[in-house]
């Protein structure tokens, strides 16, 4: 990791001839107190202070010509106020306190008579109040108790958050109430804030970091967006079947929908249905800002995760190791799970280790620690010094004819042949996956022999095609799949690859009206014959820009390179590694207005696969003969997505 100014813990000396002087007359000597390591809950959770704040962002969202002043719920220890102490910041900026709830049990805020805040969701008051920090609960504008418009991850959300930021730094006024004039300064406060958040709220941490806001010293983005683009298209082809005028509507207040109108009709003409990138989807791309970052990076992801997909992890990573940014990441065998619900004793520990060293200042050693916890088996973890590690590169794998139609192989050497297939929107990466031994029609299919040694993927990869359609529109998926018997969370299921207990564990002290006890969870698992590690979908009109289509010309042939995404990945000795290319993956991208039939150049295809020892190590374990044969019935895995209209939320 890169250098890095540490904060460290002080307290006045005298000076060095007093000092020794006084040495002289004290016994026994006198011995100075190691620095802490830990903050510990010395401070009263039940005598905590509640208040609630509005700050101005300086902005008229709604157009009633008064600025919009965003609702600010806030925790505190008041034992440091009285002693003069000043004290740092976790701030969860989201959409979902009042409309849909937080967390696995979808808890929302709830008030006392004065309007103070009673009930926070989640844990994170009830753990790091008591430990010396202040928790901060931000109502995005246009939700909740905020004034002003949502507008899905863009100025204004983003401005929301970053507008707590200032105040918390003594930039911008607060104040008291919703409409007066009485002022509420953050006086308790030293400005070091870290935002934290899952999904839309990890989104806007990304989005606020992204400004290069002073005093916002670290972020933990869990499952969170990077790109809107990259929410609602993959170059080019559509991921779900309705913009973000739609998920503006959904989380709104009442007072939001009854005057927003203007900014809802902005984001339906900003955002068509073309998939072609435009202005709106520029404003929501935090990468190309990623060099403002100032803040450090815990990012949590699943590598399952359908909704808030593993494209928003490489980009965003990568942008950030180019910037130096100091990062943190855990990756999970999960869909769109928060890790308090598939890791919790660890996860707690990590994250108050975390805010410690970067909120504090504390020298605990956490910034020495891996780069990377990776889960490998349901609940079996391993760590990476750096991730992807330091001998990973690229191999261009290349796909080639086989002895039958469909069934071809996969290797170093190039092939002149042709495959073809026709675009079936009723079939999925599982279906393509369970068949494909089998020379089926909806796609083309290439496999190594059984591996002699197991291989690592880690990082991103790309599946360059040439490919001729049939007719003018045509959408194409590309998918990396693991053959072989495994056991796996089941990220097909409702719960994502975990299941909800009956019992419960607490989290820090409790009241009347907030409660630090959560549900238990546990892996939900299913054995499986394949696993599906990376994907990528493009719509082949995107082939000349990632941002632009155009209608295709009948028989000609087009190059396109689909981004798969990224992951870290181990293939055991005795599986296969496949790859697969097709045209629509049911409930994960739209069909083209057409059924087109696709026939690929496989001369002019490829795979550029990241692998830990590169070319070699796919050379070396592809060499020989392995002991495990190729099952020739149709394979099992996890259940098809579910075609529920998906949300960026906070609970699963």
């Amino acid at each position: 990791m890169p250098i890095r100014m540490r904060f460290t813990i002080w307290r006045p000396l005298a000076t060095a001839a007093t000092a020794a002087l006084l040495a002289t007359f004290l016994t026994p000597a006198a011995t100075a107190h190691p620095a802490p390591r830990q903050s510990e809950p010395v401070h009263s959770y039940e005598d905590a202070v509640r208040e609630a704040v509005w700050v101005d962002t300086g902005h008229d969202g709604n157009g009633d010509g008064e600025d919009d002043r965003v609702a600010v719920d806030i925790v505190r220890p008041r034992e440091p106020a009285r002693q003069g102490r000043k004290i740092p910041v976790i701030m969860d900026a989201s959409p979902y306190y009042s409309c849909c709830g937080r967390g696995n049990e979808s808890q929302k805020k709830t008030y006392d008579a004065d309007g103070d805040v009673v009930g926070m969701p989640l844990y994170y008051d009830n753990y790091f109040v008591p430990r010396g920090y202040a928790f901060v609960g931000v109502d995005l504008a246009g939700t909740n108790r905020s004034d002003g418009c949502v507008d899905v991850g863009g100025p204004s959300d983003v401005r929301s958050a970053k507008a707590v930021v200032d105040w918390l730094n003594g930039r911008a006024k607060g104040y008291t109430s919703r409409t007066g004039s009485r002022r509420a300064e953050a006086d308790w406060t030293n400005g070091k804030t870290g935002m934290i958040g899952k999904s839309w709220d990890g989104t806007i941490a990304n989005g606020v970091a992204a400004t290069g806001v002073e005093g916002l010293e670290t972020i933990v983005p869990i499952a969170a967006i990077s790109s809107w683009y990259d929410y609602y298209f993959s170059q080019g082809a559509p991921l779900y079947g309705s913009g973000p005028d739609w998920l503006s509507d959904y989380v709104n207040s009442p007072e939001a929908r009854a005057e927003c109108d203007a900014v809802q009709q902005r984001l339906v003409d900003g955002a068509p249905r073309t998939g072609d990138r435009t202005k709106l989807w520029s404003e929501r791309d935090y990468v190309k800002a990623a060099g403002k970052v100032r803040a450090s990076v815990f990012l949590i992801h699943g590598m399952q995760d359908l909704n808030v997909r593993m494209g928003h992890v490489g980009p965003w990573w990568d942008a950030l190791a180019k910037n130096g940014v100091d990062r943190k990441i855990w990756l999970s065998q999960t869909g769109h799970v928060d890790p308090f619900d598939f890791r919790r004793a660890e996860w707690v520990d990590a994250l108050h280790r975390w805010f410690d060293h970067e909120l504090l200042g504390y020298d605990n050693g956490i910034d020495d620690e891996p780069m990377a916890d990776i889960e490998r088996r349901p609940g079996q973890w391993e760590t990476s010094t750096t991730w992807p590690p330091r001998s990973t590169s690229t191999a261009t794998l290349r796909p080639a004819d086989g002895a039958r139609p469909g069934v071809g192989t996969l290797g170093l050497r190039p092939d002149r042949g042709t495959e073809t297939f026709t675009d079936d929107p009723a079939l999925s990466e599982t279906d393509w996956a369970a068949r494909i031994d089998e020379p089926t029609a909806g796609k083309a299919g290439f496999v190594t022999g059984p591996l002699t040694r197991e291989l690592r993927l880690s990082g991103a990869s790309e599946v360059t095609v040439t490919a001729r359609s049939s007719t003018p529109t045509a959408h194409l998926s590309a998918v990396l799949v693991d053959l072989g018997p495994d056991t796996i969370r089941d990220y097909g299921d409702p719960g994502e690859g975990v299941t909800t207990l009956t019992d419960r564990t607490c989290w820090g002290p409790s009241m009347p009206g907030d409660s630090s006890c959560y549900l238990e969870t546990a892996a939900k698992t299913t054995d499986v014959d394949h696993t599906v590690v990376s994907r990528g979908w493009a719509d082949l009109g995107n082939h000349a820009s990632k941002w632009q289509g155009r209608p295709l010309t009948p028989g000609k042939a087009y190059t396109l390179t689909l981004d798969l995404a990224a992951t870290d990945h181990v293939v055991p000795a005795g599986h296969r590694l496949a790859l697969i290319v097709a045209g629509t993956d049911k409930d994960l991208i739209d069909p083209p207005d057409d059924t087109p039939t696709l026939t690929l150049d496989l001369s002019r295809t490829s795979a550029r696969v990241p692998f830990v020892g590169g070319t070699a190590a796919f050379a070396r374990a592809t060499a020989g003969r392995a002991t495990a044969a190729p099952a020739p019935a149709p394979r099992d895995g996890v259940s098809a997505p579910h075609t529920t209209h998906r949300v960026p939320k906070g609970g699963r």
